[in-house]
């Protein structure tokens, strides 16, 4: 990347990966001279069940030093006068008001949860359904996956030809399968594929080859016309 070969401190976001694979094998385990801060805005956040609203910014002291605060409120002030305020240092800086407690208590639960589980384990479990996923949707004519890294998450996007994607999700959802159909906050990539948006199917420790199953099978009756209410 030019960011390391040319030292500049950048922002790495970590979120969607770091609870899917074990910390050493995680870049965000390896913050060096040319990383300044990574954020994990949803850290945790897509174990699902826990709550929503909290995350985690890893910075290099030097740089959240001399980071101007983003909020203001009690807690991350030092001392106020007429002439001046002094805030204090990071990272109650960046911490104004009252604290996302009930939150903080949920991610703290998740974390215990992974801890108990086992990150490799939960990465292997995804990754089992990932493959067989992929495997049986290759057989929906005119079905094409979006993606396809040797390494990747257990998340698969595809679009169907003559399907818009909201129709695809609403049809899911009717189903009662829950997928996500959008840019997915990457219009640049998705624009690299041609694309302006697919659906997308993530697996989790919970979820079973059955639930697969399930999505493949409305996949194909929404291929083969079996989709009252769509054209």
């Amino acid at each position: 990347m030019i960011k390391f070969r040319r030292s500049i401190p950048g922002i790495d976001d970590v979120s969607s990966g770091q609870h899917r694979e074990p910390c050493e094998r995680s870049h965000s385990c390896e913050i060096d001279a040319e990383d300044a801060i990574v954020s994990q805005r949803s850290t945790y956040s897509n174990i699902r069940g826990k709550t929503s609203g909290i995350g985690v910014v890893y910075g290099k002291s030097e740089v959240l030093d001399n980071m101007p605060p983003w909020q203001g409120g009690g807690n991350m002030i030092q001392d106020v006068t007429f002439e001046k305020t002094l805030y204090q240092p990071p990272p109650q800086r960046f911490e104004a008001g009252t604290g996302n407690i009930a939150d903080a208590v949920g991610l703290g639960a998740a974390i215990d949860y992974l801890d108990r589980v086992g990150i490799a384990n939960v990465s292997r479990h995804e990754h089992m359904l990932l493959a067989y996923a992929t495997a049986a949707l290759e057989r929906i004519p005119g079905l094409h996956i979006i993606g396809t890294a040797k390494e990747k998450a257990g998340v698969l996007s595809f679009v169907i030809d003559g399907f818009r994607t909201e129709e695809i999700g609403d049809y899911l959802n009717r189903k009662g399968i829950a997928v996500r159909g959008g840019h997915h906050c990457a219009q640049p990539i998705l624009r690299r594929f041609g694309l302006e948006s697919t659906v997308r199917a993530t697996f989790a420790l919970y979820n079973t080859c059955e639930e697969v199953d399930a999505l493949v099978a409305a996949l194909w009756d929404l291929r083969q016309g079996r989709n009252p209410g769509l054209a």
